[in-house]
């Protein structure tokens, strides 16, 4: 008798195991607007001359690439970038046009123009965003690329 029973416990599990795994459901419009004002404020950070606050948008591990140089992890950038917020006027400005999260909603990517203190863009900034287990955003890869004469 036990056979029979022991079967059925088998077949159940093996039955569960085979179903595919329900997903949370994710809202990527909201989560688009998260990335998107989590970018904005962090251009912020530099227009209000502000490390510290330009600091917790960037993850430990974060990967900066200006150029030909990559600075790896937070120390790093905040190293090379201090020089950044010398000064009362910030040497650029940036702001999102174009941001999509990755369907899982972890990852995100932001993109758009850097401005010269006149107001002319300059270059194009691309960032990686990976929303933390608390629900934050933070920078994990930045890069720009020069407009060289793209745009007016």
């Amino acid at each position: 008798m036990r056979t029979p029973f022991l079967l059925a416990v088998l077949m159940a599990v093996a039955g569960c195991a085979s179903q595919p795994a329900t997903r949370a459901t994710v809202d990527l419009d909201a989560l688009t607007r998260e990335v998107a004002a989590a970018e904005t404020a962090f251009a912020q950070s530099m227009a209000d001359r502000d490390i510290e606050a330009f600091a917790g948008f960037l993850a430990e591990d974060a990967i900066f690439q200006p150029g030909p140089d990559t600075l790896r992890g937070k120390a790093a950038i905040l190293a090379a970038w201090g020089k950044y917020f010398e000064g009362p006027q910030a040497p650029f400005s940036w702001r999102p046009e174009t941001v999509v999260v990755l369907d899982g909603g972890q990852l995100a990517q932001t993109k758009g123009p850097v401005f010269d203190p006149a107001g002319k863009a300059i270059l194009e900034f691309r960032s990686t965003w990976r929303r933390d287990p608390d629900g934050r955003w933070k920078v994990v890869f930045d890069d720009g690329t020069c407009l060289c004469g793209k745009r007016g």
